[in-house]
């Protein structure tokens, strides 16, 4: 009996000793991934899907304009030893076809935009012949709410036990962009729709101005992209049309050249708003930290301006 209880005590001891199997192993596990979000406004609305399982990196340094900038050596090694790649996508990133050749490996790429269609400019607004659709759909919120779903998916596909944590934190935050839509659009009230009329520096505010009721009379720089520079003749008609229709403001992404805007603003009375953050937040002291606050900053600018 001695030795039957002590071949047992042994049996249990080296049961005990047996590494866990898949299941018990993964039970609080984090997982190995690297993702990377192209911009610091995605990789903050990519941050709120993941929570605490995942860092996201964002590609981009805070204050970078994406439609001018150039990966350095160390962008391609951040993208080649990384696992999950969120883009925005629609044409965006005009770089990243060149950048990720260059990076070769493989990867997950989700195109946070996948999904949604172009807005068709309205009647009045400059056709950029050289870009076929608006990239910037982040700038209504309602817009997100499909960022945030593929997102979602796509985290969920990387890491499936991850699975219901993004689907609980995704939940969350598209409750705080629906919160976020009903106050923009009660701020939006105070400015009387004969003067919710936008001149912006280039065309980037079409689905902010489609959601909230603001007309776009023009653009400084008549493309989706920043690279882009006007004729003499573009100047004039922004110039005629802005004394026609009487916008009171023009509106500059911050670290814009306003050499343009100012002439605009002398020929016309207009006065210039230069503190718009449309493609990057800012660092946690500042006033857009993060992709919402982006958002109730410049509304708060667009209002305090036209009302």
């Amino acid at each position: 009996m001695k030795k039957i209880a002590l071949m047992g005590l042994m049996i249990a001891v080296l049961a005990a000793c047996q590494p866990m199997g898949p299941v018990a192993q993964s039970v609080g596990r984090k997982p190995a991934l690297k993702v990377i979000a192209a911009e610091t406004f995605l990789a903050d609305i990519a941050q709120n899907v993941a929570g605490d399982r995942v860092k996201i990196e964002s590609l981009m340094p805070i204050g970078v304009d994406p439609h001018g900038f150039e990966p350095t050596p160390t962008d391609v090694a951040k993208i080649a030893e990384s696992d999950v790649l969120i883009i925005n996508g629609a044409g965006f990133e005009e770089f990243m076809a060149k950048l990720l050749e260059n990076a070769g490996g493989q990867r997950a790429v989700l195109e946070a935009s996948a999904g949604l269609t172009s807005r068709q400019p309205h009647e009045g607004e400059i056709v950029d012949p050289d870009h076929a659709g608006d990239p910037h759909f982040w700038l209504d919120p309602n817009n997100v709410i499909t960022y945030v779903e593929n997102i979602r998916d796509g985290l969920s596909a990387a890491d499936p036990e991850g699975a219901a944590i993004y689907e609980a934190n995704a939940t969350a935050y598209i409750a705080k962009l629906k919160e976020l839509d009903r106050w923009i659009t009660d701020r939006v009230k105070e400015v009387p729709e004969a003067r919710r009329l936008l001149v912006t520096n280039h065309e980037s505010f079409g689905y902010f101005a489609d959601r909230y009721g603001f007309q776009i009379i023009g653009t400084v720089m008549p493309s989706v992209s920043t690279g882009s520079s006007p004729s003499a003749q573009q100047l004039a008609a922004l110039i005629d049309r802005i004394k026609a229709t009487g916008a009171k403001a023009i509106f500059l992404e911050t670290g814009t050249n306003p050499q343009l805007a100012d002439q605009v603003a002398q020929e016309t009375g207009s006065k210039v708003v230069t503190n718009l953050y449309s493609h990057s937040i800012t660092e946690p002291n500042g006033p857009a930290p993060t992709y919402i606050e982006m958002m109730k900053s410049n509304t708060n600018a667009l209002v305090d301006a036209l009302k």
